[in-house]
């Protein structure tokens, strides 16, 4: 079984420690942790990670013992200019987390990958920190996305580790052009594997995505080490919310990010295998809700 907490909430601190703590692990003690947040943009959350949510999460982070944090990024302009817009630099630098700009990542270190079988023609390049660090933990916002991929939430995160056209490379053309775009979403992430994901859903877009969109509030926060079960329940979540037609008209393991990424075995495979709870009475009339959805499909 797969864990999800879900954890009702107003506040980020709050959603952050709660839903942390309800998962009862501890992946990132003694580990030399890199954070990956949703930077892809600075738009108003949940554009873009908020910083409340970043800055909470690095705090409970340090509070569980990592050795050390970094967070590592590249957005759709200038990761230096997104950062800088959200103002988190001096934010991170006075908690001690180093931030990697992948943007200045030497072109050998965006490692190479050609997966049998994959819907990426030539392969696709991750960058090394990604890779190499001890503890991957990904945070992430519950949304819609209007440009092919249905909706954007952990796995999605991740295309914000493949490089651009400004790096050397073609592959963003290459998957937003592509009838198989969602495959190829989960496809990147085969190569690794988060030990945490944090979902901030306070705020959610239910139609449009990624940057602006028609918002909704879902008042919550989700925890997993599980990636497809993350997205399968925050799925679940914005069809209760009730979104737009290609979420609510198909089943949420039938969406093809879902789909793809457990044919690559990234994760659970089934709503019946996804323990979804929460560890407060406050939150369990809404998770019921949720669960029943994601029963459904």
């Amino acid at each position: 079984m797969s864990r999800v907490a879900l954890v009702r909430t107003t506040h980020r601190e709050h959603g952050v420690k709660a839903s942390i703590a309800a998962l009862q692990v501890n992946p990132v003690k003694g580990k030399e942790v890199l954070i990956k947040p949703n930077f892809n943009t600075a738009d108003r959350c949940p554009g873009s990670t908020h910083n409340d949510t970043l800055l909470a999460l690095v705090d409970e982070l340090w509070a569980m013992g990592a050795k050390s944090i970094s967070l590592g990024e590249r957005s759709y302009p200038l990761t230096a200019e997104v950062m800088q817009k959200k103002g988190v630099v001096p934010l991170l630098r006075e908690r001690g987390v180093e931030i990697i700009d992948f943007d200045h990542l030497a072109k050998s270190d965006w490692i190479g990958f050609r997966p049998k079988d994959s819907h990426w023609p030539n392969g696709f390049r991750i960058a090394r920190p990604i890779l190499e660090t001890e503890c991957l933990v990904s945070t992430c916002c519950l949304k819609t996305h209007q440009y092919g991929g249905t909706f954007t939430m952990s796995l999605k995160l991740h295309v914000g580790v493949v490089p651009t056209s400004r790096h050397g490379f073609n592959y963003m053309s290459e998957l937003h052009s592509s009838p198989h775009q969602r495959k190829m979403i989960a496809e990147i992430n085969a190569p690794f594997q988060p030990k945490l994901i944090v979902l901030d859903g306070i705020d959610a877009f239910v139609d449009g995505g990624p940057m602006t969109g028609t918002r909704a509030k879902g008042d919550l926060f989700l925890a997993s080490t599980d990636r497809v079960a993350i997205d399968a329940t925050g799925v679940a979540v914005l069809k209760v919310l009730g979104s737009n037609p290609a979420i609510m008209n198909r089943k949420t393991f039938d969406q093809e990010q879902i789909a793809r990424a457990v044919e690559l075995g990234l994760g659970t495979a089934s709503p019946a295998e996804i323990e979804l709870f929460s560890p407060d009475e406050e939150s369990e009339e809404f998770c019921a809700m949720v669960r029943e959805m994601l029963s459904k499909g």
